[in-house]
């Protein structure tokens, strides 16, 4: 089994209380996000008879089954000369709705009254995304103003805006994936598509309503004088225009009726990824906090981890001793069977005595990636990704042993994996190191950080001291000097800049991870996530192309 961890080990201790401050903060922003537009705004959307976006989900998803969240943290600190806009003004979740794994969208009315910033569409295709890649059910519940007007040319026109919702909407029909909305609130301008370029469309009475052009645009625009209610209220699209499908007198009942929708869905086709009973490590997984080191430039063993999100903490190493700096193995989680693709972070030796940096990918440990991705593409196993990473080795002994043409087979390999893939960022995750262990670009099924992440395409530390050469090289080149003094105060500046961008939070806020998650929730998000992938065959052969060799 695993090393022994004494309670009485000072840096296991450190490590510990470190890691435990970092959830408490991760928790503190969460319970701040979860208000949404603030108590205020929330007494007021009760005052009107309905349910704030949480409870629409809350009161929706199964009680007893897992639920995980996405894009909790969007717009974190973006938007301030707005007013800011948590969780992009729109709750994500993947959850359990009759027993039938969905992806639930929900706006925020509390938040802008519910309207699309540039994040909010993020977000949303972000969450169609999820839909389309593991063929989910999505339920979308509407309460939105539409496009935040202030921001329009930044949400309307380009690929990637406000128009591809319901052009997603449309392929997503094609594809046979059931999408259900229910309009709970306003429902104006181009998102009136949105629930009606769905299967099946409710809308609340009273409360819900669905127009091109709410009453003061149309006497603006033609002069008539006609009120929301007769405009595009619950009766006038349940029993004149036939634009909606089900009357609600309230939001649960519409949510009821969600309910009675879903239960009557069809069963998937699965895909197949195996799975047995699961069963618990049996290391203890609260030990990983006092394990991850508090600096990220100290080493620790990467399988210490692993034996404590695995599945009675067995992990069967693929060419374990070769490459050492990449770990590869065979495992399970909550029985799914999984290959883990890890970053070691200790220093290891090679057989001809030289040492390597943990953390650091050399041209053996791709290699070794490459054929473990292989095998497992070969197997219809689901790869899970540990980064911890500071790159690939530099250097002219890494050049000339072809260290660009190995990273490029192993991110090859990456990009042409056809088996559903689960990034988790422990740590570092940085440069080109990045996109081999399967960063966002590479379309990971899910993609989570932890609270000691840190993600650039370099550290602080480094960016500050390339920034800092460069800027004293120009400053010798006109003939000039800069004083130990200057050079410290811009350094720090550097550093400082970086270090705010590296966060987290920064990260999550721009959608670049689905969420920072508790390392104890790991499991569950991956096991989830195979679930989920479980549902959308794999449709095409696995294929590297032409690689040099």
């Amino acid at each position: 089994m695993g090393k022994h961890f004494a309670k009485m080990d000072i840096s296991f201790n450190k490590n510990e209380d470190h890691n435990k401050l970092l959830l408490s903060e991760l928790r503190r922003k969460l319970a701040k996000v979860k208000l949404g537009g603030g108590e205020k705004r929330i007494e007021k959307h009760h005052a009107k008879g309905k349910m704030t976006a949480r409870e629409r989900i809350s009161y929706l998803l199964d009680d007893k089954k897992p639920s995980i969240e996405i894009g909790a943290f969007a717009g974190e600190d973006m938007y301030t000369d707005h007013g800011g806009c948590p969780s992009g003004g729109v709750v994500v979740k993947i959850g359990y709705v009759q027993g039938k794994q969905c992806i639930v969208v929900a706006n925020d009315a509390t938040v802008k009254a519910g309207a699309w910033f540039p994040i909010t569409t993020k977000k949303n295709l972000r969450a169609q995304e999820i839909s389309i890649q593991n063929r989910l059910p999505i339920i979308y519940l509407v309460d939105s103003a539409g496009v935040y007007l202030p921001m329009q040319d930044e949400i309307f026109p380009d690929k990637e805006h406000f128009g591809r919702i319901f052009r997603n909407n449309a392929v997503m029909s094609s594809m046979g994936i059931n999408q259900i909305a229910a309009v709970m609130g306003s429902c104006v301008a181009g998102g009136a598509y949105l629930p009606i370029m769905s299967d099946e469309a409710l809308i609340v009475d009273k409360t819900g309503s669905i127009f091109l052009a709410g009453s003061y645009l149309v006497k603006a625009a033609i002069g008539e004088s006609v009120d929301n209610e007769t405009l595009g209220g619950a009766t006038t699209h349940c029993e004149i225009s036939g634009v909606t499908d089900y009357k609600a007198k309230d939001d649960k009942d519409a949510l009821d009726k969600i309910k009675k929708i879903v239960s009557k869905i069809g069963d998937y086709d699965q895909t197949g990824y195996n799975r047995i009973k699961g069963e618990k490590p049996l290391e203890k997984p609260e030990e990983i906090l006092g394990i991850l080191p508090k600096s990220r430039a100290d080493q620790y063993d990467m399988r210490e981890i692993i034996k404590r999100l695995v599945d009675h903490s067995e992990f069967e190493e693929y060419k374990e001793g070769f490459g050492k700096t990449v770990l590869t193995g065979y495992a399970r989680i909550d029985g799914w069977a999984v290959g883990i693709i890890a970053n070691q972070r200790t220093m290891v030796k090679t057989k001809k005595g030289e040492m390597q940096f943990g953390g650091v990918i050399y041209s053996d440990s791709a290699d070794k990636a490459t054929r473990f991705i292989a095998n497992c593409n070969q197997k219809k196993i689901p790869l899970v990704f540990l980064q911890d990473v500071t790159g690939f080795m530099v250097g002219s002994k890494s050049e000339h042993g072809g260290i660009i043409k190995d990273g490029a087979k192993m991110v090859n390999a990456v990009s042409n994996s056809v088996v559903p893939k689960f990034t988790v960022i422990i740590g570092n995750s940085y440069g080109a190191g990045n996109y081999a262990m399967c960063g966002k670009a590479y379309d990971p099924r899910l993609i989570v950080a932890w609270p000691s992440a840190a993600l650039a395409v370099m550290s602080g530390d480094t960016a500050a001291k390339v920034l800092l050469q460069i800027e004293t090289a120009s400053l010798k080149k006109e003939g000039s000097t800069i004083s130990e003094e200057k050079e410290k105060e811009l350094y720090d500046k550097i550093k400082a800049r970086y270090d705010d961008q590296i966060s987290p939070y920064y990260a999550a806020a721009r959608i670049w991870t689905d969420a920072i998650i508790d390392p104890l929730d790991t499991r569950t998000w991956i096991s989830m996530g195979i679930e989920a992938a479980n549902h959308a065959p794999i449709e095409k052969p696995f294929n590297m192309g032409v690689i040099q060799v």
